[in-house]
């Protein structure tokens, strides 16, 4: 049997909201190359999200570090635009103001 070597594409998907899904889950490039730097395993990276074949991860891994800056940029504003969501619900449910009125939901009814 003769080994004929092909080019793959990186199993990689982007929606129309601009986030990178790996193969085809929801999984984002986001979680599996957050969790890669930190040093998991493809394989405990498999175990986490068991949606993601082994082979994807991968792919995935060796398209990060074959496009390192142009992935760092995409992390970055990312992060960015989820700094700045969490801000708009901050604003909008006070989570301090939440935790206060949770709070003097519960003594009420421990005093009724």
């Amino acid at each position: 049997m003769e080994l004929t070597i092909v080019s793959e594409t990186a199993p990689l998907e982007m929606t129309q909201e601009g986030v990178v899904r790996v193969g085809k889950t929801r999984v984002t490039l986001d979680t599996v190359i957050t969790v890669f730097k930190q040093g998991t395993t493809a394989e405990e990276i498999a175990y986490r999200y068991p949606t993601l074949t082994l082979a994807d991860i991968y792919s995935a891994i060796a398209f990060y570090l074959n496009h390192q800056p142009e992935v760092e940029t995409y992390l970055h504003q990312r992060e960015q635009q989820a700094k700045e969501i969490r801000r708009i619900n901050e604003a909008k449910f006070d989570p301090q103001g939440l935790r206060d009125r949770l709070i003097a939901r519960k003594t009420q009814q421990q005093v009724c």
